[in-house]
């Protein structure tokens, strides 16, 4: 996981209403990514690691078209960095909404100017309006974004089904969180050019 996105989910639980069971979709944690284990910062709760394959991180295989869970039985869901590797992102969204409880949310990050990286594979780069689109079934919604206003490297959205979920506190931090963000450690087109050993020093210090 980036560390900007480790940030941005200690950012959300100072600030939002959490609910349990809480579940992280993509929870697959490839080498290099063991610390940034979200389920430490929600310790005594209830945190189930989702992905479509077994292996670290991972407590229970399930499929975002098709999640099997039965409705309003998640508190609060994860999807970061993650919807970049599903193939039908609206559906998958669909299938959030349905298993979120009454009062719970999903929190969202994808990339925008980001190299291709296959886990297993990568089929989308969003705009914030595209996020916007995503979240449009839910009552609620918060979508910003990091990096350049023309051409972010990070899209992020929050969705509720509660439509009065106060959001000041989150957007002051948020705002402070965007700022320290505003600029990325390399452009694309550089990581895009380097040498492999320069873009494997790359991945262990931010995480792709």
């Amino acid at each position: 996981m980036r560390r900007l996105i480790y940030e941005l989910v200690v950012l959300c639980k100072e600030t939002l209403p959490f609910s349990e069971p809480i579940y992280e979709f993509g929870s697959f944690q490839i080498p290099g990514q063991e610390r940034s284990d979200l389920r430490v910062l929600f310790p005594g709760q209830k945190y189930i690691g989702c992905d479509i394959r077994e292996g670290p991180g991972v407590d229970r295989i399930l499929n975002l078209h098709h999640i099997n869970l039965p409705p309003e039985s998640v508190g609060t869901a994860f999807v970061l960095d993650t919807l970049e590797h599903v193939e039908f992102p609206h559906q998958a969204l669909q299938e959030i909404h349905r298993i979120l409880r009454p009062n719970g949310m999903v929190i969202l990050s994808s990339v925008m100017d980001f190299p291709i990286h296959d886990y297993p594979n990568d089929y989308w780069r969003f705009t914030p309006e595209a996020f916007k689109s995503l979240l449009k079934t839910f009552s609620h919604s918060f979508v910003g974004f990091a990096g350049r206003e023309r051409f972010p490297h990070t899209v992020i959205g929050l969705g509720f089904k509660n439509p009065s979920v106060p959001l000041e506190e989150f957007k002051m931090k948020y705002e402070t969180w965007r700022r320290r963000w505003k600029r990325r450690p390399f452009r694309t087109t550089v990581i895009l050019l380097a040498p492999q050993s320069l873009l494997d020093v790359y991945q262990r210090l931010y995480r792709i």
